[in-house]
């Protein structure tokens, strides 16, 4: 066995209804005065309301910054960090999507002022200390609550990240009644997005990928794979949502870990040029780049098959890697999400120049198990179109 390093958020804790505990949590952990980071969306589902109300009973003072973007900009970061700074925050809240948690992530480790975002970028430049930090995801997809990564628009259409093991939280608290209320599209992209993050983190070429990331990526798929289809046609179902929940953020430490490949390098140029949602933006090109990695490396995914479809268990090898494939378009469609770049409005004349960006995504291409150069990146881009 290859030696290897396994880190994730100090605890996590999940139940339905955790979210009231959030005051008296923030009381023995962190102290009375308090940032709570989230966006405009989150503030008009009452869920900040339940949050605020509990810091009140707990007598914790809070400052609210609402002002998360989708894929947020370096600005959002500075501002963020600054309102910490401005109000002596103890520590950091973040509530809602992977956004406003990747941006209460930065904006702890900026608030004391020890180093830039700029000196941050990059795999292991960020170096704390930072304040204590609290996690608490609405959605079952980016698993955020326990990565080291925050990624951030850097311009027009780029993104960066900043990996390192300072910025996971202290607490990931995972309450699934806070996903009750999320859109079936959403609940359907963010799903196959934390789907997307077991395979690849099962498949990785990083000679990280441990055994570790391996069990945990096969459960999360064996319990999203039951879960996702209830959760997105029945929204209100607590055990498929707890599942959708858990699984999420499994599929997050296994790729904290062992880091994701080839499908993502695709999904960032579709988000950055076209503002397709991330998970959705996964799920358009994911058979596609599977199907070009089973010609080389099927067995990954032929050992990950049953666990998402148990029906596939008989097949061979390679027939359970095709399958595999196939079987995950089908879902994607059973779950109403577009099947094509061309639903999304891309035209087929970007396609080189999403190529081109592509290449720029060095961190997550080396961990892909085929290597990929711009000719195979432009044609699974076609096979999507």
């Amino acid at each position: 066995m290859n030696p290897f390093n396994f880190n994730t958020s100090a605890s996590v804790r999940f139940g339905p209804g955790l979210l009231s505990q959030i005051g008296s949590i923030t009381k023995v952990e962190i102290g009375s005065r308090v940032l709570l980071v989230t966006d405009p969306g989150m503030m008009a589902t009452g869920i900040v309301d339940k949050a605020l109300a509990s810091f009140e009973q707990s007598g914790i003072e809070v400052t609210l910054f609402q002002d998360v973007q989708a894929d947020p900009p370096e600005e959002v970061i500075i501002s963020c960090s600054d309102t910490a700074i401005e109000c002596g925050a103890q520590g950091i809240i973040g509530l809602g999507g992977g956004s406003s948690l990747d941006v209460a992530k930065l904006a702890a480790l900026l608030a004391l002022g020890n180093q830039t975002l700029n000196d941050a970028y990059g795999v292991g430049n960020a170096k704390g200390p930072r304040l204590p930090l609290v996690l608490i995801p609405t959605t079952s997809g980016t698993g955020s609550e326990v990565t080291p990564v925050s990624i951030v628009t850097t311009g027009a259409n780029t993104k960066m990240g900043v990996v390192s093991p300072v910025i996971l939280p202290d607490i990931a608290l995972l309450d699934p009644e806070l996903t009750i209320g999320l859109p079936s599209h959403i609940t359907a992209a963010t799903g196959i997005d934390a789907m997307v993050h077991a395979i690849e983190a099962y498949a990785s070429a990083s000679p990280n990928n441990n055994p570790i990331s391996r069990n945990l990526a096969k459960e999360a798929l064996r319990l999203m794979g039951g879960a996702l289809e209830t959760a997105v046609h029945n929204g209100s179902d607590i055990k498929a949502r707890s599942d959708m929940l858990l699984g999420s953020m499994m599929a997050g430490q296994a790729f904290a870990n062992s880091p994701v490949a080839a499908v993502h390098a695709l999904a960032y140029p579709l988000g950055g040029h076209f503002h397709i949602p991330h998970g959705l933006s996964n799920a358009l090109v994911l058979p596609h780049v599977l199907k070009f990695n089973i010609e080389t490396s099927p067995q990954p995914y032929a050992e990950l098959a049953p666990y998402l479809f148990p029906e596939l268990e008989p097949l061979d090898m390679n027939g359970r890697a095709v399958a595999f494939c196939n079987s995950l378009a089908e879902l994607s469609r059973k779950c109403g999400l577009q099947q094509s770049l061309k639903e999304m409005n891309v035209s087929q004349e970007m396609l080189p120049v999403l190529a081109d960006d592509v290449m720029n995504q060095t961190r997550l291409l080396v961990n892909n198990p085929r290597p990929v150069n711009r000719e195979d990146a432009l044609r699974i881009y076609e096979q999507a179109f």
